[in-house]
């Protein structure tokens, strides 16, 4: 049976195409000038869609790089190889992140990315974005404050053993709320992300998953921001999230 034709409707392709939807904080089309992708950028790339399940093509043989317009993505890095029990490292991405950044300077670099949900992308051969990155300094330059300020949101996400596991796990959804959830239309109060399970919450993280379902039933059952059906946790409470994730500092007498 074909699969069916994917909806993008969630992502208001007009306003994205025009520059005018505002891009999560520290992402490649937030640092870059709306005139820059509107009148010098856009026009060069391809839009295309793909499907839950979907791998981009940024494999050692393709010669493209992608710009993320709307959807969930999982990116998998292999340094110790892929043989077995061999150590993955996993990271989320989302709406206005640049991939394939480190084919620009080494062309058979990759990262297996795929798509957990309805993914709408724009792609550009690794040839022409070097050419757009030449002739524009300021494509450049929000690209290098992108990358710097993925490093640092990693950092805060992923690098924190030390904190418990439902402040980890609380600072994980609330990323993934802000780059790659969507407002339910029948209650715009509510973020919906699609397309990450529990267990690949707890792969990203390096936690168990029962820790992990542990942490998001605390969150359900006892701060009740989040609710979730399969394959998508919805955020129902997103400012009482973010006192989660930093609670305000006592007051001083």
């Amino acid at each position: 049976m074909a699969s069916p034709t994917p909806r993008i409707d969630a992502f208001n392709p007009s306003g994205v195409l025009a520059g005018k939807r505002r891009m999560p904080e520290g992402t490649f089309l937030r640092y870059l000038p709306g005139k820059s992708w509107s009148r010098s950028i856009r026009d060069r790339l391809t839009s295309r869609i793909f499907n839950q399940g979907d791998t981009l093509p940024l494999g050692p043989k393709h010669q493209t790089v992608c710009i993320v317009l709307g959807g969930c993505l999982v990116q998998e890095r292999f340094p110790f190889g892929t043989g077995k029990d061999a150590p993955v490292v996993v990271r989320f991405r989302g709406a206005g992140d640049f991939l394939g950044e480190a084919k620009l300077i080494e062309p058979a670099a990759h990262v297996r990315t795929v798509c957990l949900s309805t993914t709408w992308v724009m792609t550009c051969p690794l040839r022409r974005m070097k050419v757009l990155l030449n002739r524009h300094p300021e494509a450049e330059l929000a690209l290098l404050r992108s990358l710097e300020a993925r490093n640092r949101s990693d950092e805060k996400i992923y690098c924190t053993a030390d904190r418990p596991p439902l402040d980890r796990v609380s600072t994980l959804l609330l990323h993934l709320a802000r780059t790659a959830g969507t407002r339910n239309p029948d209650d715009p109060d509510q973020i919906v992300i699609d397309g990450p399970r529990q267990s690949d919450l707890a792969r990203a993280l390096l936690l168990g998953q029962s820790t992990v379902e542990n942490a998001v039933a605390e969150l359900r059952r006892k701060h009740r921001v989040i609710a979730s059906n399969y394959r998508q946790l919805i955020v129902t409470d997103i400012a009482r999230l973010e006192r989660i994730v930093t609670p305000a500092p006592p007051e001083t007498e």
